[in-house]
């Protein structure tokens, strides 16, 4: 008896474990939390108040925002309020500090949340009888899972939320005035909606006390809010500046930080700089005063020189700040000044002229200098950064043109690296001047560092215009321009270095030293990695630097891959049973050819004898692209694809509206599918229990499932295996089937 219940515990175990882990397998997944707030908790009639939507993002997830290019890929954020004579909209919904990134593969710029989100949107209040009803659509993304999930959910605020009082200068109507039968409906309406979306009591905790516009939310608890369809905990919002600093912007900064510190250790080795800091140290070793004295005040000289530089980066913050950053990545007047300013730089330390301050300038701020004590410390400072300005100033600029596409925080932090490395030697020579000896003696070197830079200078001055020019299709940088141009660049940069190639205001160069020989040989391998990008090389270490591979005129990789995958797109066409149903709006990638509906799929997978390769895919789906063209893009992917299956690729994310005897309304949600999107998402989830993209699921015209679905995984060994595993279980149920 006691082993019979022992081997039922054992086995009730192995049931539940089994359980969880086909649950952990295949499961609905919401990494994003929802929840809304106002920033007045009273209004009268007639003022305006905004509407707060809170998101709280899961661990390695990422929200598309509402403010890009809905014609670039990614699904972007889209509010709909139902008009209702309680209120109208003031101006459109804005989403508070996202963050900006240029993605190849869609060939644009997105903007998109991590941690945590905010949406607002300003209404003015006409009644006092509340009723802000609403939808909302969405996605998120994960590069960790390779996953993407669209979803769309109902919002509703009334004077449950907002209370509204009568405007201040409104008579009050006669008691004796009956409401219209108009009026009437709506006041049923609304008391309807009170009722539906009774708040939970935890929210009586919270205070009346109102956030107004401006104010830091994330310390005003949002209040917990129960729609009709669904429910959503409520989730305090980060400010922008921690949001960054929390959800993954803080690495992205340490790497600009290392930049800029790398900056002013270069710009340390400008003719304009290094002669200055044995000068300088030797002033205040050989100053009166204490050794102590001395290298407090050089101390001092170096945090006033961090000072003056991170006041700059403070400064352009404040100037530019998020909406100025949005701009200056974005459009293509700022982009085109970056351009000819880098332009410009390039040609200054090539020699052409000096970029000066006015001499009146540097007069002033040295006579201040000479006053002498702490004051005197910190003009000297100054002095120092506007004498070296001839060669600081272009990469000084540099920096902060590289961080006004960032979060505002970024010029700061760019001044502070470069300001440090700035003045690190000028502080430590001080308090160890027998390291003095060690420096090289100043000459023409110094000289070549800078045309170096105007090399780099250059080569990165087209960035800016390949940004405006994919931006607004201008063709005049396409990829293999570009490549031609750092090819030329990057050339002559090596030339130089070996001495075969001089300006006017450069030295003999009687040898070659071992570390010019290095640098030399750096740059000739750097141009010979280059040279095959011109005949289609992805070079994927420069992806983030060069204009997408759809701009390339002549793709030689693409034509080998065609051919070796067995020929034309006409040579497949023979393979589809009829004319694929959506056909005009979507596309197979790789020339193939398939389906969009899944009873044209099934139909055809039974009139052949195959079985259905289904892809759950979308639009605004990166990791999709990515599949597509690093693991569909495989000779042996495609020649699988193209002859053992019919091909059907269902987008969750699409908004063509179906015919009226399509529509329905789910089971799974009870929500009514008017999308070809809302359709196919319903059927991924009450099918297979997932709602995440890509999914790959191999089936016959049955719907059975030939062997677990798989998701994203760049191995072409594990989708060949995949694939062969699904017709290999085709082939032995049809040898089931036929005994």
């Amino acid at each position: 008896m006691i082993n019979g219940n022992k081997i039922g515990v054992r086995l009730t175990l192995t049931w539940l474990f089994c359980l969880v882990a086909l649950f952990a397998q295949a499961q609905v997944l919401k990494p994003a939390t929802w929840s809304y707030d106002t920033a007045k908790k009273q209004v009268a009639v007639g003022e305006e108040v905004e509407l707060i939507f809170h998101v709280k993002i899961d661990k390695d997830w990422y929200l598309y925002s509402s403010d890009f290019d809905p014609d670039l890929g990614p699904m972007v954020t889209e509010f709909a309020f139902q008009k209702h004579p309680s209120y109208e909209l003031v101006g459109k919904i804005r989403p508070i500090n996202p963050k900006k990134k240029y993605d190849e593969l869609w060939e644009g710029e997105y903007t998109y949340f991590t941690g945590t989100a905010q949406f607002r949107q300003r209404v003015r209040v006409l009644q006092p009888e509340l009723l802000i009803k609403g939808s909302y659509e969405y996605q998120v993304c994960s590069d960790v899972s390779g996953q993407c999930i669209p979803f769309d959910d109902t919002f509703a605020f009334t004077n449950r939320q907002l209370a509204v009082t009568a405007a201040a200068k409104t008579e009050p109507a006669p008691a004796t005035t009956a409401p219209k039968p108009q009026e009437r409906e709506i006041q049923k309406e609304i008391r309807q909606e009170n009722e539906e979306t009774a708040l939970p009591d935890a929210t009586a905790a919270i205070p009346p006390d109102a956030v107004f516009e401006g104010e830091d939310t994330a310390s005003k608890a949002p209040e917990a809010f129960a729609s009709r369809d669904t429910a959503h905990t409520a989730s305090a919002a980060l400010p922008a500046s921690e949001e960054t600093a929390t959800a993954g912007g803080a690495g992205s900064l340490w790497a600009f930080m290392l930049v800029a510190f790398g900056s002013g250790l270069v710009a340390l080795l400008t003719p304009c700089v290094f002669p200055m800091v044995p000068m300088t140290v030797s002033f205040f070793t050989g100053s009166s005063g204490s050794k102590g004295q001395a290298v407090l005040k050089a101390l001092v000289y170096g945090v006033s020189i961090i000072a003056i530089y991170t006041l700059i980066g403070t400064v352009v913050a404040k100037v530019f700040g998020a909406d100025g950053a949005n701009f200056l990545s974005t459009h293509w007047l700022p982009n085109v000044l970056f351009f000819a300013i880098f332009l410009i730089f390039a040609m200054s330390f090539f020699g052409m002229f000096e970029i000066t301050l006015p001499s009146s300038w540097l007069t002033k701020i040295d006579a201040q200098s000479d006053r002498g004590g702490w004051i005197g410390v910190f003009f000297m400072a100054f002095t120092l950064a506007l004498v070296s300005f001839s060669c600081t100033g272009p990469i000084v600029g540099s920096i902060l043109v590289a961080s006004a596409g960032g979060e505002t925080i970024r010029p700061v932090v760019g001044m502070f690296g470069f300001s440090l490395a700035f003045a690190l030697p000028f502080t430590l020579f001080a308090v160890f001047p027998s390291w003095l000896s060690g420096l090289p003696k100043s000459g023409g070197w110094l000289n070549s560092v800078k045309v170096v830079l105007g090399f780099i200078e250059l080569a990165l001055a087209l960035k800016f215009l390949s940004v405006a020019d994919q931006v607004y299709h201008w063709g005049i940088l396409d990829r293999e321009v570009y490549l031609a141009l750092w090819i030329v660049i990057f050339t002559l940069m090596g030339f130089y270095l070996l001495g075969k190639l001089k300006f006017s205001h450069d030295s003999d160069l009687p040898y070659i030293s071992v570390p010019r020989l290095f640098m030399a040989v750096a740059t000739f391998g750097f141009v010979v990695y280059l040279i095959p990008g011109l005949f289609g090389a992805p070079l994927k270490a420069l992806a983030g630097y060069l204009p997408p591979q759809s701009t390339h005129d002549f793709d030689l990789n693409s034509i080998i891959q065609q051919n070796a995958g067995g020929g034309s797109v006409a040579a497949t066409s023979d393979e589809i049973c009829e004319e694929p149903k959506y056909g005009d709006i979507f596309e197979l990638p790789h020339g193939l050819q398939g389906y969009f509906d899944l009873e044209q799929a099934k139909k055809c997978a039974a009139e052949q004898g195959k079985p259905i390769f289904i892809d759950f895919t979308g639009h605004g789906c990166v990791n999709c692209r990515e599949m597509e063209a690093n693991v569909w893009s495989d000779p042996a992917v495609l020649k699988r694809l193209r002859e053992e299956y019919v091909i059907l690729a269902l987008y969750v994310d699409d908004k063509t509206e179906l015919a009226k005897s399509e529509q329905y309304t789910s089971s799974y949600d009870g929500k009514e599918k008017k999308t070809i999107g809302k359709k196919y998402a319903d059927y991924q989830i009450t099918k297979f229990n997932v709602n995440a993209q890509p999914y790959y699921v191999l089936m016959d015209a049955q719907e059975n499932i030939l062997v677990k679905p798989i998701a994203y995984d760049l191995s072409v060994e594990n989708f060949v295996n995949f694939l062969d595993a699904g017709v290999a279980a085709f082939k032995a149920k049809q040898q089931v089937a036929q005994r």
